[in-house]
């Protein structure tokens, strides 16, 4: 099978991770979570990160490492949006030169958001697997380095800071990520799996390449249309398969239709715009039982057509009625307490102007 690794094959560790925390916190703030009641999970908002996706994250720990080890060459990349948008920025961050390829049919609004940041785009073939292998030449051809969307250390341990920052803030047992190449999903179990976390993949009929490949059938598919475009990756990472294949404990393949109401439903309900993808793991996570889960809403670059045409079009059924938590449940009625023989319940006196005058008195004039 052949990968987009460039020259870098050492297998990323918790400690990398760590050590891309230690990077990134300079420049990039913590995603808040959210709580959506109506689904019962935990939601981290990488949707609100800079450029509108968690990808900015592995391409920035990626050119820092790179300046740290003295590798000033200009970097190469392909990506379907998000790699490509996160790189730009990191390059216009560190004044570093950037070039991305992207298939023919990116979201237009990707493809001006790494314009925007003053990044070279080349627009090249019509799936990513057609822009990774025009990359791969430009790289060969002219010296530069390939920086992979996924398979590269740096990356994956740049992505894994979002594990990071869900154990703090929330503890979860289970944490839902999407996988396209992997990348997301092999840093967040570097970083969780120690602390006893249970990781989840989650995929699309039809675009489960990595599912297939842990499982032992590595036989290269053209992914399915759709609407997750993010995540439609033709064969998964070499680095992340291995990492995947210890550390990942299942993997959920949501259907095309399910994708389309969780995506409309975190508009409607929650007030969350997601990308395909980014609704990808919440999705999934409609299927796994837990007590404290989390998905990760991985972006929020969804194109302005796409997105008023499903709501045009998807009608999501109505939510079940939530349960009370049991903090909320009210305590039984003071009639119905046991209480000592001979004492009856007694309610609070009022407090009397006796008894609140010496505030009043200390009331400054």
């Amino acid at each position: 099978m052949q990968s987009d690794v460039a020259r870098d094959v050492r297998m990323p560790t918790a400690g990398d991770v760590l050590a891309a925390h230690a990077r990134l916190r300079r420049y990039l703030d913590v995603t808040p979570a959210h709580y959506a009641e109506r689904f019962g999970c935990w939601l981290k908002l990488e949707n609100l990160q800079r450029t509108g996706s968690y990808k900015v994250r592995g391409a920035l720990n990626a050119l820092l490492a790179a300046r740290e080890r003295g590798d000033t060459r200009p970097v190469v990349a392909a990506s379907a949006g998000n790699h490509a948008q996160g790189l730009a920025w990191a390059g216009y961050r560190l004044r570093m030169p950037v070039i991305t390829v992207m298939p023919r049919c990116a979201p237009e609004t990707k493809v001006a958001g790494v314009a925007h940041w003053g990044a070279t785009v080349r627009l090249h073939g019509d799936s990513y697997d057609e822009a990774k292998a025009f990359a791969i030449e430009l790289a060969a051809q002219n010296g530069y380095r390939l920086l992979s969307a996924f398979d590269d250390p740096d990356v994956i341990a740049g992505q894994g800071t979002v594990g990071l920052e869900i154990a703090t803030a929330l503890s979860p047992d289970v944490v839902l990520v999407p996988i396209g190449g992997g990348g997301l999903a092999s840093g967040v179990a570097l970083a969780l799996k120690s602390q006893g976390v249970r990781i989840i993949g989650a995929q699309v009929e039809g675009v489960d390449a990595m599912a297939r490949a842990l499982k032992g059938d590595e036989t290269p598919r053209d992914p399915a249309a759709t609407l997750a475009d993010g995540v439609k990756v033709k064969e998964p990472g070499t680095l992340t398969r291995a990492l995947l294949r210890e550390l990942l404990d299942d993997v959920v393949i949501v259907r095309e239709a399910e994708l389309r109401e969780t995506l409309v439903r975190l508009a409607l309900e929650e007030h969350v715009i997601a990308e395909g993808a980014g609704a990808l793991a919440l999705a999934a996570g409609r299927r796994i039982a837990a007590k404290r889960k989390c998905a990760v809403v991985s972006g929020g670059n969804v194109d302005a057509g796409v997105l008023a045409q499903l709501l045009s079009d998807v009608r999501p059924r109505a939510p079940r009625k939530p349960r009370q938590r049991a903090q909320e449940r009210l305590s039984p009625p003071a009639a119905k307490r046991t209480l000592p023989a001979g004492l009856l319940p007694v309610a609070p006196a009022a407090p009397t102007w006796r008894a609140t005058a010496h505030i009043l008195e200390e009331l400054p004039a």
